[in-house]
């Protein structure tokens, strides 16, 4: 394959950030949806198709236009009342669109919420949407070396809880667009799951769960038979992530794991010797994060290209030349590069969609035909890069000694500034910054934004994440130290105003917030939780029955010995705004509930704002819910927070 030549013809380079506008964006430009998304190419490489959002309380529709001519009209097409969710093109003129409905008013357990989803066929030559009359149905695969076809996913009605079992019992079907037939490939149960397809429709990997010893089996496919190839006990805390094969040698996998070691890398595993093999790729200071695979879908859908790994910016270790001179060259072209990702490829390989995201580019779609580079759409075109602002990676020292990693937004303009901690959720996750829209709206009202890596976050190894809970929850101590602690060290730096300083979390980090609001060595002048667990022993009960090994020990450790909010509510001592969606899946209403009826019985001030119709999750925030959401925030910093606002 030749390397692509580019030049950025028909592209208006943004201008030099040199000099910052600095203009103060209103609340409603920060709750629109994404103006464009699921940008991509049919396999010909004749037609683009991407999802816009009409209008701020619209839903999205389809467009798709001719790449000859992306300034025509294009085919329109929308499946109210449904949502669509998503898109993938089948054949040069065929893709199954994701479907979504809300089909009730409360939700029905844990991260059941109140949508139910549902798959379609869209013909662009004959104009025709037609549902695929298959309840439940989930893409698997779309099998881009098998014309007309994809794979199916179902669910049997009566399999939505796994108790009993680590998988809920799933059926994979070969679906045919043309003949509207459809063929059983495998038949999952309780204790198999996580298959694996290559390209052209083979299963070659799945996972199984060996009840009597608590273990999770890994198997490969071999002569249409499944064969162990390695086991790990569902207690331990090490990682065993199948990425891949070597296509020469596909009993050669590679696997995410620490093997001992206490940061995560690349290895090579011998299925036929179920052995691990070489170390391929690992780092002293961080995780490796996955696999990037290769640009062609088309033509390389089981084709690895790269390594993966973030810390103060995403990065990549090739394997395949030719696509990192793509890659180096697209980040050379693309103005405020920093995730650049190929989304679609055409199967000769010469028309390519990239996206981009970064602090300063909430996200925009390039297309490249006959070697120019030109602009498709951008997800929020209200927010031009000279008013946003610039994401710094840091470190710096606990109380105890631990090195604590984290991201700083900073405003434009000159410092100290007040300063908004905005712990992550989770909080057992991996957090990376491109662009945080909440983030950049305070960074946007003149408000640094530090995001600690405290621990219990992954990506720093086993022993950061670990020590939030190896030896009884830290929630509400070390941890809480970690994001105090940072906000001091920025005032040290003499980043931020001391006097000027608040905390705002969503979920885990609403937690997070409630805890400080109630700590006696008060930094903070105000504090907003959103979505928070309040009450330790309820969320505990809430779900621990549906998990189990390693994530229940996690769970219950980090809960049974952490703070809980509720029991401290008495001793909140500064300001603070709580806001909760009204149908919560992941953390109940009830939360919120308890805990105001706390505060109320000690008399303690607060405000509370509930979200009608709002899940835990951001997208399903509609417009409303944040507009109305991100008004009240940057009033509450601004007047409220503590002695004359921040």
């Amino acid at each position: 394959m030749k390397i692509l030549k580019i030049t950025a013809a028909g592209l208006m380079l943004a201008a030099s950030l040199s000099v910052f506008a600095n203009e103060v964006y209103p609340p409603e430009y920060w709750s629109l949806r994404s103006n464009v998304s699921n940008v991509s190419l049919s396999p010909d490489g004749q037609h683009l198709a991407l999802l816009r959002t009409p209008s701020r309380d619209g839903n999205p529709i389809i467009e798709v236009f001719e790449t000859s001519n992306l300034d025509a009209e294009p085919f329109r097409v929308n499946s109210d009342p449904m949502e669509i969710e998503n898109f993938f093109w089948i054949t040069n003129t065929n893709m199954v669109i994701g479907l979504r409905q809300k089909v009730r008013d409360d939700i029905n357990g844990f991260n059941r919420g109140v949508f139910e989803r549902s798959v379609a066929r869209l013909d662009i030559e004959t104009e025709r949407l037609e549902k695929i009359d298959e309840p439940g149905a989930q893409i698997v695969n779309s099998l881009p070396q098998k014309e007309d076809s994809i794979l199916f996913g179902f669910f049997p009605e009566d399999s939505a809880s796994r108790s009993g079992g680590a998988f809920r019992a799933q059926s994979i079907y070969e679906y045919n667009l043309r003949r509207g037939t459809k063929r059983l490939v495998l038949r999952g149960n309780n204790s198999l799951g996580r298959f694996r397809f290559t390209g052209d429709g083979e299963p070659w990997s799945a996972e199984s769960y060996d009840g009597l010893n608590e273990e999770r089996i890994f198997l490969t496919r071999v002569n249409d038979d499944w064969e162990e190839v390695y086991r790990l006990s569902i207690d331990n805390f090490e990682s065993f992530r199948v990425t891949g094969f070597d296509e020469a040698a596909p009993h050669l996998w590679f696997v995410l794991a620490e093997n001992g070691r206490d940061k995560m890398g690349l290895w090579e595993f011998n299925t036929q010797t179920k052995q691990f093999g070489e170390l391929i790729y690992a780092r002293n200071d961080i995780d490796i994060w996955g696999v990037r695979g290769h640009s062609n879908n088309w033509s390389n859908p089981d084709s690895i290209s790269a390594i993966a790994y973030y810390k103060d910016e995403f990065g990549f270790a090739f394997f395949d030349g030719e696509e990192e001179a793509l890659y180096n060259q697209l980040k050379s072209v693309i103005p405020n590069s920093g995730y650049v990702r190929i989304e679609s490829r055409s199967r000769d390989g010469a028309t390519i969609v990239v996206r981009n995201q970064s602090p300063r580019d909430p996200g925009t779609y390039y297309l490249i035909r006959n070697g120019r580079l030109s602009i498709v759409g951008e997800e929020q075109p209200l927010l031009r890069a000279e008013n946003l602002a610039d994401v710094r990676y840091i470190q710096y020292e606990a109380r105890d000694g631990r090195t604590i990693p984290a991201f700083i937004t900073v405003p434009n303009g000159e410092g100290p500034f007040p300063l908004v901690v905005m712990p992550h959720g989770g909080p057992f996750v991996a957090e990376t910054v491109i662009f945080d829209r909440w983030a950049q709206l305070l960074a946007n009202s003149g408000y640094m934004v530090l995001q600690p890596q405290y621990r219990g976050s992954m990506n720093y190894g086993a022993e950061h994440y670990q020590s939030a809970f190896i030896n009884g929850g830290q929630g509400g101590y070390e941890m809480q130290d970690d994001k105090d602690d940072g906000a001091l060290y920025l005032v040290e730096q003499g980043l931020v105003d001391p006097d000027r300083m608040a905390m705002f979390g969503w979920s885990y980090g609403g937690y997070a917030a409630l805890v400080a609001a109630s700590r006696e060595d008060q930094i903070y002048q105000c504090a907003i939780a959103g979505a928070a667990v309040a009450d330790n022993d309820l969320q505990l009960n809430y779900y621990v029955s549906r998990i189990s090994g390693s994530d229940r020990i996690e769970q219950e450790r980090f809960y049974r010995d952490s703070i809980s909010p509720v029991e401290v509510a008495a001793k909140v001592n500064i300001p603070l705004f709580i806001v909760h969606g009204s149908v919560d899946q992941r953390v109940p209403l009830e939360h919120a509930t308890r805990y105001l009826a706390a505060l109320d019985e000690h008399a303690i001030p607060y405000e509370y704002m509930e979200l009608d119709g709002a899940d835990h999750f951001s997208d399903t925030l509609t417009f409303d819910h944040q507009k109305r959401f991100y008004t009240r925030m940057l009033s509450y910093f601004a007047e409220d927070c503590g002695p004359g606002g921040l």
